[in-house]
């Protein structure tokens, strides 16, 4: 078991430091190397084909074919959506700021949870939402366009949105993951992102000056690692830390997002030191913290 936990702890570090340097990478290719949409398309369309063909070196797994049309649709409208709105919040604020509201999404689901499945709202719970809140409300309304932020307030609310988006796709998912395989999962969702992505790509365009001629091989190897690291391995990592770890122990480990994408943003000129910025990064790790903690106690 102690080799089980420290498999765990490895792989949501892992995952984590992808995810965090994947607001950074992205950053650097969005909207000039390509738009957000195009990027969509190719992260979900990349992660179907690489799932897909990992899948036929794994072990079977038993599923029906009631859950797969549910996955398949659930990644058709919830992962899809939560990948456009985010790619497309990014492209017009700061890692920074994204990654504020990424770590916001413990807070929706507990909220969700709460109002539509009759969930126990307790007191440390409500205080831990309230701060939270609090946070994002001042990263919100302090931030101001830039030349580093092209559309500060658009941006920060997209990637508000596609938090909410994700914490519903993860309530959804997580009642079906009870009774499949990850690897199932991972094939249907993103077989159904993948479908929306191509569709809509076929009506607005592909745009992806990353692939035009003269070649850029430093927009095109960012690109490579946003596909292959947080895409693939983050995804394949994630289903061993939550395995093996309990509630309050994967939430800390959500805040290692933050941490690598604030770091890595100011080191490579990406954002600038910000006071309400961290009063809002503290409020919101706090009130997460809060309310994972209640989450832990009751179960």
């Amino acid at each position: 078991m102690k080799n089980k936990k420290l498999e765990a702890n490895l792989s949501m570090a892992v995952s984590k430091v992808f995810s965090g340097l994947n607001m950074n990478a992205l950053k650097y290719l969005l909207p000039l190397w390509m738009s957000p949409l195009t990027g969509a398309t190719l992260r979900c369309t990349f992660a179907a084909a690489a799932f897909w063909v990992i899948g036929w070196f794994m072990p079977p797994e038993k599923s029906s074919a009631k859950d797969k049309w549910l996955l398949f649709l659930l990644g058709a409208l919830g992962l899809y959506g939560f990948m456009f709105l985010y790619l497309a919040g990014l492209s017009k604020t700061t890692p920074v700021s994204s990654s504020i509201f990424t770590s916001l999404q413990p807070i929706w689901v507990f909220l969700m949870m709460i109002f539509f499945y009759k969930e126990k709202a307790t007191t440390k719970k409500i205080i831990g939402i309230s701060i939270g809140l609090i946070g994002a409300l001042v990263c919100i309304l302090t931030q101001q366009s830039d030349d580093l932020a092209s559309d500060a307030f658009t941006g920060n609310m997209l990637c508000l949105l596609s938090s909410v988006v994700y914490a519903v796709y993860l309530i959804l998912s997580q009642r079906i993951l009870t009774a499949i395989g990850a690897i199932t999962m991972l094939r249907y969702t993103f077989s159904g992102a993948a479908v929306s992505a191509i569709i809509v790509t076929f009506i607005t365009g592909f745009d992806a000056p990353v692939f035009s001629m003269p070649f850029h091989w430093a927009p095109f190897l960012i690109l490579m690692f946003v596909l292959i690291f947080p895409t693939i391995i983050s995804y394949m990592l994630l289903p061993v830390g939550l395995k093996y770890l309990k509630t309050t122990v994967v939430a800390i480990y959500g805040y290692l997002i933050l941490i690598v994408a604030t770091i890595a943003s100011l080191a490579l000129g990406q954002d600038r030191f910000s006071w309400t910025q961290t009063f809002a990064i503290i409020f919101i790790c706090i009130g997460v913290y809060l309310v994972e903690v209640a989450e832990s106690k009751e179960r």
